[in-house]
């Protein structure tokens, strides 16, 4: 028989990257809230690559902090190497990357989730969601433990009847050999949730001792390291790193891999669910881009207490002794010992498009869902969803609007507006690419979008606020003193310019007109700059930044206003789209099954065309000149 425990607010199932950052920012903004896990060792655990950040994901992290998150202040406390990518781009691809100690991280923010207040961790599988009227009620776990509650949040990750596979070993366990979900699947399926199978994988882990680092490359971190949070100074964080280190794959590798690619699960047709195009196993890489003669390895360290060592770029799902087999051809790693095997993961997640802006389903008012559920694959872009559900959940439970983000406020709106509007029928991987205005949402610039609107939501301090507050204001000042400083084309100026190639100058300009140039910066001009004042260095970064990419800056800015025209044009909930005459039988379709909340959301639909935009556009005029006429009246 089923027995009743107190009630909470907030009911976090799963304690992962997306359930720690959910339960946080629920209890942190007041709510009573309890997180359940299926082992609290495994709170927050990598179970995959050992790093956090990288291309596009560190923009993702840096947002989460600005918000009010955690995961940036947890890497900072417990990375072992730092990078900052792409740096010979421009500003809008520059993304932090940071290896972990992978215990000391999982162990780090286990320590912040115990000593939150308003937080309780629970060991425990939920078996089962309560929904009364369509508004959720509370849980019930395997053990027949009912818990009365006024929101759920949904973070399985890939737990939820989790398969790992290796040839023709297959385990019904989460990662790592933790036990899988194996309830909640029916559970949701009976709500009516529709319900698919994705498919992720992890390469071998192998002994230190046994790689030949010699015939390797040496990566080592940035000498100045660049934080994930805004709250951290580069010298609060400084200290020794480890490094990591570049080998390839070569033909041999491909052969090995060729003649067994018939033992592997995912072309014998043992694994069923859908693997990210993205991050492809070794033998799909092999299959796919048969005219390349090496893959790029990397070999990076799980952490300073372990000789495990992460094999970086070669997940597989091939049997053990193909494995031994294909990493020894590897240079560096002829004698590797094997000390976990590499594996293919099954588990069930999501269609994230049943989902509104805010994370919660539009069909089960109070039940959110965030993270690898909702069909997205990676730590950062799970932590994104997380603080973005754990503030709404709180939202709704004192009444309050929903924060969502827009696609021209942050990465972290790109990555769920694409989630819920376009689907997805693979991992979802978040990449520059997707976010139309990158330039805009660059990672050093997180906190002057973002923060201001954690303070307002109450997980930013009155503190940190402050010094945003001060942060821009210095940022502002050195840019009209260096718009309003003319300079002349003196004998130092033209030596200045001459000795970094810069075009001498005819007549005097301004210190802004010379900081466009490519090849000067603000750091440069301070030979020439007899008035300048020491600033901060995210300060000077800004400066440097506004004004050097001032016109494309400004032209993105344009395109974001007529972006902002068509998302702020809201669609009612109770339209009836079989009014709406003249709309192709797709657009209809699609309109009635998306719901969209905006016009602009709807002219994102696969499908919608721009000449069924039109005529919504037009009906929805048609309603508001209706709605006008019968008020006056």
């Amino acid at each position: 028989m089923p027995y009743t425990y107190e009630s909470y607010d907030v009911v976090v199932i799963g304690a992962g990257h997306a359930g720690c950052e959910a339960a946080l920012a629920a209890a942190r903004l007041g709510c009573k809230t309890l997180v359940f896990t299926v082992s609290i060792d495994s709170i927050a655990m990598m179970p995959c690559n050992p790093n956090i950040g990288g291309s596009s994901k560190g923009h993702l992290v840096r947002e989460v902090d600005a918000l009010g998150g955690e995961m940036g202040k947890n890497i900072d406390k417990t990375f072992i190497q730092s990078k900052m990518l792409n740096t010979s781009k421009g500003p809008a691809v520059h993304s932090l990357r940071a290896q972990a100690d992978k215990k000391d991280y999982s162990r780090e923010m286990r320590r912040v989730l115990e000593n939150t207040d308003n937080l309780v961790i629970k060991q425990g599988e939920i078996a089962e969601i309560y929904v009364e009227n369509q508004q959720v009620t509370g849980v019930r776990t395997t053990s027949d433990a009912v818990y009365p509650c006024k929101a759920v949040i949904m973070c399985t990750g890939t737990y939820l009847k989790a398969r790992c596979i290796y040839g023709e070993v297959s385990n019904n366990t989460g990662p790592n050999g933790l036990s899988a979900a194996n309830h909640l699947t029916e559970c949701l399926e009976n709500l009516g949730i529709e319900v698919r199978r994705f498919k992720t994988g992890t390469p071998a882990r192998v002994d230190k001792r046994t790689i030949d680092f010699s015939k390797m490359q040496e990566q080592k971190g940035d000498e100045r390291i660049v934080p994930f949070s805004f709250t951290n100074q580069p010298e609060d964080i400084k200290k020794e790193q480890v490094s990591c280190w570049l080998t390839y794959t070569n033909l041999e590798t491909h052969k090995i891999i060729m003649d067994n690619i018939d033992r592997s699960p995912l072309y014998s047709g043992n694994i069923k669910g859908t693997g990210p195009r993205y991050c492809p196993s070794i033998e799909d890489k092999v299959v796919r881009f048969s005219d390349k003669e090496r893959h790029q390895v990397f070999l990076e360290p799980e952490g300073n207490y372990t000789n495990e060592m992460y094999i970086g770029g070669m997940s597989s799902s091939l049997p053990e002794d193909v494995q031994y087999a294909m990493y020894h051809t590897v240079p560096g790693l002829e004698n590797a010992t094997i000390v976990r095997n590499a594996y293919a993961i099954e588990y069930d997640c999501i269609n994230p498009v049943q989902l509104k802006g805010s994370l919660e389903f539009k069909d089960i008012s109070s039940f959110f869902c965030a993270g690898q559920s909702n069909g997205s694959s990676g730590y950062e872009e799970a932590a994104a969803q997380g603080i973005i559900a754990g503030i709404n959940a709180a939202r709704k439970i004192k009444g309050k609007e929903p924060l969502i983000l827009d696609r021209s406020q942050a990465y972290i709106g790109v990555l769920i507006d694409d989630l819920i509007t376009k689907g997805t029928n693979e991992p979802y991987r978040m990449m520059t690419s997707r976010a139309e205005y990158r330039l805009l949402l660059r990672q050093d610039n997180a906190d002057l979008r973002l923060t201001r609107i954690g303070y307002q939501i109450g997980l930013i301090s009155k503190q940190r606020y402050d010094a945003l507050c001060e942060k821009e204001k210095m940022i502002q000042l050195e840019i009209e003193r260096l718009e309003k400083t003319t300079i002349g084309a003196s004998s130092e100026v033209q030596e200045f310019l001459s000795k970094n190639g810069s075009t001498l100058l005819q007549s005097g300009t301004t210190l802004a007109e010379l900081l466009k140039r490519p090849e000067l910066s603000y750091e440069l001009l301070s030979e020439i700059d007899v008035d300048r004042r020491p600033l901060p260095g995210a300060v000077c970064e800004q400066v440097n930044i506004n004004l050097k990419y001032d016109g494309y800056i400004k032209r993105q800015e344009r395109q974001v206003a007529q972006y902002k025209k068509l998302e702020n044009k809201k669609i009612p909930d109770d339209i009836n789209y079989d009014d709406v005459y003249s709309l192709r039988k797709e657009a209809l379709q699609k309109l009635k099954d998306f719901r969209p909340a905006s016009v602009g959301q709807a002219s994102r639909i696969s499908g919608v065309s721009p000449a069924d935009i039109s005529v919504l556009l037009i009906y929805l005029e048609k309603c508001k000149g209706i709605r006008k006429n019968s008020n006056s009246i």
